[in-house]
């Protein structure tokens, strides 16, 4: 059992090696280095991917007697982690890391040029390796069952297909009901807020929600994420524009969310597989617990809305906490999903489902998605992008080789108000401790059901056992309409 947990051990340091490098890639390496970090991070991946689908880790697994619970869990993972893995060979893993690392840096000169051109090719050649590695992962239905079990282990393209369509006929109702009611305005989030301000801002209250900085800190990136070395080292990205609060602020807050997620995870399987998110649905609903549940409540900003007045006074000295509230929460069809609203967010997901499918399934070409993509935007969110930075360019995923990874973002809504509804149930008075600022025993709670398990659970057993249901758009549906049924007078 020791010499199993010493190699997984050595995987797992492998593993978070490559994800430093790739962290740095986003943030601090000079751009003339692409070529070199793409090899190094191939190289890592190639040889944890040789380690974990060696005989010998086979052997161990089979060989090794559990001395405790975390022990079966810990077999129990990593046979279905050795039995996907096998099925890819390590030469594609290292060519899926050579792309991504090439295409990650073409992405980025871009979007800030906006010039598809540049990125197409790149962008032709991860389609090209996901569907190969779907065909060596295997499925029954369809090649993008195998990519969404990546990131939402069990979940079938055909049940969220279903859950999307279920969803869609509801919210389209209530976005066509606030397009017909009297506008709210927005003016209060833009103006002037200091880059310097903002920053301060944003990382005193991620501190004070509960993210630990002595473990973690936060830097900038041309698409904000967190990423995680080790329980112990969990970091955080942001981007800022000085003339509009909500980017940044909501930015830090979504990444602090999922970086207390990695922080409350069991110090017991530390250096383990198990050491992880089960899951990017739970992840994300922790993301957006904290973004919009908790950051965009009227609660929470009765609690910091003066202090947010002494660090923007120019922006809102003039403003009042109603005004401010109703305009951090103003609903209106956006070109940017990180900065859509929580209403018409998931209609961003659901499009990007669609192209997904169509892409792998070969119904359009990579040289198709800028017109797909403005096409379908204005078919479901009645405006059109101008150019592609705005559009098909705004999300770094592609880049990444992530496919099948963008359905785990509205999963993760439906999930995050199932969670919230049960939290509210165990602290009846976590509206009066927001209002206080006081939000260690919401985090106390999230440790207990989510986070300390780390992939011990699946995501369906999480939320079964925390709230009582399995996964349902019911929760986020009601919490909508009592939310921007108040705000919007229906």
């Amino acid at each position: 059992m020791q010499a199993l947990r010493d190699r997984l051990a050595r995987i797992t340091d492998l593993n978070h090696s490559a994800a430093i490098l790739e962290w740095d890639q986003e943030t601090y390496m000079p751009e003339g280095a692409e070529e070199s970090r793409a090899r190094q991070v191939a190289t890592l991946r190639s040889f944890s991917h040789e380690l974990l689908t060696d005989d010998k880790t086979s052997r161990l697994l089979e060989s090794a007697s559990p001395e405790s619970e975390i022990d079966i869990d810990l077999i129990r993972v990593t046979r279905k982690d050795v039995e996907k893995a096998t099925r890819v060979p390590a030469s594609l893993i290292g060519k899926m890391a050579v792309a991504s690392g090439r295409s990650k840096g073409a992405w980025q000169k871009a979007r800030a040029t906006n010039t598809f051109s540049i990125f197409a090719p790149h962008l032709a050649n991860i389609v090209d390796l996901t569907i190969e590695h779907a065909e060596a992962l295997g499925y029954q239905d369809t090649p993008y069952d195998a990519l969404l079990d990546l990131y939402e282990e069990g979940m079938t393209t055909a049940e969220v297909t279903r859950v999307f369509a279920d969803l869609k006929d509801r919210l389209v109702l209530v976005v066509k009901t606030i397009a017909a009611a009297p506008a709210i305005s927005n003016a209060a989030v833009h103006g002037n807020f200091r880059h310097d301000a903002q920053w301060a801002f944003g990382v005193q209250v991620a501190k004070q929600l509960g993210y630990d900085f002595h473990c973690g800190r936060q830097d900038t990136s041309a698409h904000p994420f967190s990423t995680a070395f080790s329980i112990t080292d969990v970091r955080i990205t942001t981007r800022v524009d000085p003339t509009f609060f909500n980017p940044g602020f909501f930015g830090t807050l979504h990444e602090a969310g999922h970086a207390m997620y990695e922080q409350g995870i069991d110090m017991a399987l530390e250096g383990t597989p198990l050491a992880d998110g089960t899951s990017l649905g739970i992840h994300e609903s922790q993301s957006r617990l904290w973004e919009n549940l908790i950051g965009r409540s009227l609660p929470f900003w009765k609690h910091y809305f003066p202090q947010a007045q002494k660090a923007f006074p120019e922006a809102l000295g003039k403003v009042d906490l109603n005004t401010f509230y109703r305009s951090a929460n103003t609903v209106a069809p956006s070109l940017i999903r990180v900065e859509a609203d929580e209403v018409t967010y998931n209609l961003h997901i659901m499009l990007r489902f669609e192209l997904e499918q169509d892409l792998i399934r070969g119904k359009i070409s990579v040289e198709d998605l800028p017109r797909e993509w403005n096409d379908r935007m204005e078919n479901w969110l009645g405006i059109r992008p101008s150019n592609d930075s705005d559009g098909v360019l705004q999300d770094i995923h592609w880049s990444l080789g992530a496919i099948g990874y963008f359905p785990t973002y509205a999963l993760g809504n439906l999930m995050s108000t199932q969670l919230f509804d049960a939290a509210k149930r165990a602290i009846p008075d976590l509206d009066s401790k927001t209002e206080r600022g006081d939000f260690s025993d919401l985090l106390q709670w999230l440790r207990k059901s989510v986070h300390h398990h780390g992939r011990r659970k699946s995501s369906g057993q999480i939320l079964k056992d925390a709230t009582g249901s399995d996964l349902s758009a019911d929760s986020w549906m009601q919490y909508v309409h009592a939310k921007f049924g108040d705000l919007y007078g229906f």
